[in-house]
């Protein structure tokens, strides 16, 4: 597998530079080599670092993050794992569900004629639509 520079692999990543050292500096990544000063890095770290990227934007926190990759990369799924993927899943459902609400919330309003949201709501609550 090649070896990429800091520049390459952020931008393979759609990350910035800095987003990699930081990561690095609080072990989400593992240490890398230098050759001639500059850090080297596996392609393969590409799937990490999209791991990583679609678990912040789902609302995990670091430290859950850290927990997520040591879980799959060092011992079979724990208790502890089990436990937070439980919660955190529990918690992506609840969002999913009030997402869900104002996505109908919003396709309800593209197609309402109503000249205030009193007006659209009454309707609503009489006929069960407002069009």
């Amino acid at each position: 597998m090649s070896e990429l520079s800091i520049g390459q692999l952020a931008a393979k990543a759609d990350v910035n530079p800095s987003t990699l050292r930081y990561y690095e500096s609080i072990g989400l990544l593992p240490n890398t080599d230098r050759k001639n000063g500059q850090r080297r890095y596996s392609e393969s770290l590409l799937e990490r670092i999209t791991f990583i990227k679609i678990a912040q934007h789902t609302g995990f926190t670091i430290p859950e993050i850290a927990v997520l990759l040591e879980g799959f990369e060092t011992i079979p799924t724990s208790d502890r794992w089990e436990e937070m993927a439980r919660e955190k899943r529990a918690q992506l459902e609840e969002k999913k569900k009030q997402i869900n609400s104002m996505i109908q919330i919003l396709d309800d309003g593209l197609k309402c004629k109503c000249l205030t949201w009193s007006e659209c709501f009454d309707k609503i609550k009489t006929t069960g639509t407002c069009s």
